[in-house]
């Protein structure tokens, strides 16, 4: 199969342009192609398709697709480069539809940014039917034409790292424990010489102080993990790392504060930062990123048992502070908490971590945009642009206002719920976490929003979606580029 873009004429009624590849192939076809296109009807929309088979022996169905307008840049007002997602969301319409034909190869057309035509590729037809004995077709998506190969398989890489993240948040839990969650990133990285992998046990766990960690741990039957990558890609083996922290809650049925029946089993993503920021260190890998990163991931469940954190219980932190629980549904911050105290060891230049962490930034963003905590402009700046090349984030208020409703707490240093309960959920969450934080350059991405997809991106299909996956490996490129300037 063969999938071509065209764009929007500027003029209603104006003829269909053409891309490059688009004019060749028309040109191979005798003009075929442009008559029978303009034969069907007023012109393509963006993202609407036609097909058309029998036109070329080697193509015998060709599906062409509506890119919107070829001038389509950055959109200020949208956060994001308009081209780029309309080519993603074109290319993975294509592909598609050359799936439902069950035919197993198909070329993609560049559509002037091989990148974000390989990402719509590998992306749309990305679906989680490992547990099926029904499945689709595989499709094997290529670049048409050979003249930007080097940029269609860094995409293809982006996406493969998203589509992994994804494959973990789908998974059932009994599937992805927080050890096979672990093995299986090990797994991934085995192959590269400059990654060191650490499966952490309960036993150092427990020797590292991490009791709010293990606070939640405990009620499970599943032991926790404390998942440690090294990832040595810079000349300087010593220079100070970006170090990433993902909340890894394999599955969180909400504790004794046990949360609705009905939904609870989306909750097996729970450990969508996890995914994001491990899938994130496999994809830097793969790229050969210049820049040392550290992933931090700690792993558990949280359930209701005669172990199980109880309302109002405290439990003390890694850096000694002590936590009420009110609430033992708003058990990541408890983990992060740890983990961002020992994310403190390695001299970062930067920290980042990425949680499913509130309904609340659900409620704020939708599915719109990660939301973005942090005390630094430069990482935010960072962080920003390159979401606007990959996947959007929105910056949120850390203000000294939110810090208040988490440290006036009765019995503890701080609570782990605001005093006004579900006001600024999102922001007191946060404020919370900046608790445990010292580092001058920090960010908080809260992925609750984004964690699924219905139809809101068009490239992704129904189900787990692995964001921001991209965005933090543009960051990580977009950082080493600075250590070499």
């Amino acid at each position: 199969g063969l999938v071509l873009g065209v764009y929007s004429s500027e003029k209603d009624g104006g003829a269909a342009q053409f891309t490059s590849a688009g004019d060749a192939f028309d040109r191979l076809v005798s003009g075929k192609l442009r008559e029978l296109l303009s034969l069907c009807g007023p012109p393509l929309k963006k993202g609407k398709t036609r097909i058309f088979h029998g036109l070329h022996q080697d193509f015998p169905s060709v599906v062409v697709v509506g890119l919107g307008k070829k001038n389509a840049g950055v959109n200020d007002q949208e956060n994001w480069n308009e081209g780029k997602e309309n080519i993603r969301a074109a290319v993975a319409v294509g592909c598609r539809q050359i799936q439902d034909l069950e035919i197993p190869c198909v070329e993609v057309d560049p559509c002037g940014d091989a990148q974000s035509a390989a990402e719509g590729a590998v992306l749309g037809l990305h679906e989680y039917n490992e547990l099926k004995q029904k499945k689709k077709p595989i499709v094997t998506p290529q670049l048409h034409g050979s003249a930007e190969s080097e940029a269609w398989q860094k995409g293809v890489i982006y996406a493969e790292g998203q589509n992994l993240a994804r494959y973990l948040m789908e998974a059932p839990a009994n599937y992805i424990t927080p050890i096979k969650f672990a093995e299986h990133i090990e797994q991934k990285l085995r192959s590269f010489s400059n990654v060191k992998v650490h499966i952490r046990p309960e036993s150092w766990i427990t020797t590292e102080q991490m009791g709010a960690f293990l606070s939640v741990a405990k009620g499970s039957a599943e032991p926790p993990i404390f998942l440690e990558i090294h990832y040595l890609g810079a000349a300087n083996t010593n220079d100070s790392p970006l170090v990433f922290v993902g909340k890894g809650v394999t599955f969180d049925s909400g504790g004794i504060s046990l949360k609705p029946s009905s939904g609870m089993d989306a909750m097996r993503a729970d450990m969508g930062g996890a995914a994001t920021v491990c899938s994130a260190i496999v994809t830097a890998a793969a790229l050969n990123l210049p820049l040392n990163i550290i992933g931090l991931a700690p792993l558990c469940e949280n359930m209701p048992s005669g172990k199980a954190n109880k309302p109002g219980d405290v439990v003390r932190a890694k850096n000694g502070k002590t936590i009420q629980v009110d609430n033992t549904d708003a058990e990541g911050r408890l983990l992060l908490a740890d983990a961002l105290c020992y994310a403190h060891n390695f001299n970062a230049r930067a920290i980042v971590n990425a949680a499913t962490l509130t309904g609340a930034m659900d409620v704020a963003l939708g599915s719109a945009a990660t939301g973005v905590f942090t005390n630094s402009s430069w990482l935010w700046t960072h962080l920003y642009e390159a979401g606007h090349l990959r996947d959007r984030v929105w910056r949120m208020p850390l203000f000294e206002h939110y810090t208040k409703q988490v440290t006036d707490c009765p019995l503890a240093d701080v609570s782990n719920i605001g005093k006004y309960s579900r006001a600024g959920g999102a922001c007191t969450a946060a404020a919370f976490l900046k608790e445990f934080v010292t580092a001058s350059h920090w960010a908080h991405l809260d992925i609750a929003g984004v964690m699924s997809n219905k139809d809101e991106v068009p490239y992704l299909r129904k189900g787990m979606a692995g964001r921001p996956t991209r965005t933090l490996v543009e960051f990580a490129a977009r950082l080493s580029q600075d250590s070499h300037n």
